[in-house]
């Protein structure tokens, strides 16, 4: 099952393969409301817990803590983390929010790069030589609350495509670096960003699991 980029964003087709062992089968991951605890964010815990390389386009990023810890944990063990995040975005407070987290992630190693072009809509994990392509986002209501569906994938094929569409994302981005980063930030910048991560991270998943 390769996978494609069509317009900014992943998706899943179907094609004959010529050898069935070629290509192991993609293991489904659903998750929404009522289904206890989030298959995708448990394989991502377990795949993050030993990963060596890790490579995330996500256009909403507020991840939980764990997975933001186990993030670090990679940088700062001498592996590599590069996230593709929004330079532009069609909710701008979710962007907000998300700047909030970039001065710990930076401290850590971690390497933030915002897409350019057009407001990011790609959703791709690459944690060694296993893809995750789908409709999750890196959040609370898309790891927990909303419907979503990721595929997980290990066949040498779709991690080769899925590395070609992150190194398409990476050449029209703008890398973050952590000291300019950390002098362009103000106190409002500083008080805005953490409420508007209060807000997507606590209050609205909250409102949303009480609907």
């Amino acid at each position: 099952m390769p996978i494609s980029n069509t317009n900014g964003s992943i998706r899943l087709r179907r094609r004959p393969v010529a050898h069935p062992n070629a290509e192991q089968a993609a293991e489904l991951l659903l998750t929404g409301p009522g289904r206890g605890r989030s298959p995708i964010k448990m394989a991502l815990r377990r795949d993050l817990a030993h990963a060596r390389t890790v490579q995330i386009i996500a256009a909403y990023f507020l991840p939980p803590r764990r997975l933001r810890r186990l993030l670090m944990h990679v940088a700062r063990k001498g592996g590599r983390v590069q996230l593709v995040l929004p330079g532009k975005s069609d909710v701008p407070l979710i962007r907000l929010a998300a700047h909030s987290l970039y001065q710990r992630l930076l401290r850590a190693g971690v390497e933030i790069y915002e897409y350019q072009p057009q407001i990011l809509h790609t959703k791709l994990v690459i944690v060694d030589a296993i893809v995750y392509a789908g409709s999750s986002n890196l959040d609370t209501r898309s790891l927990n609350i909303n419907y979503e569906l990721l595929a997980r994938l290990t066949g040498e094929r779709s991690v080769a495509e899925g590395r070609a569409i992150f190194n398409e994302h990476l050449s029209r981005s703008q890398q973050v670096h952590r000291r300019i980063w950390r002098k362009s930030r103000t106190l409002w910048n500083k008080a805005t960003e953490r409420l508007a991560f209060l807000f997507f991270a606590r209050l609205d998943p909250y409102v949303a699991w009480r609907q």
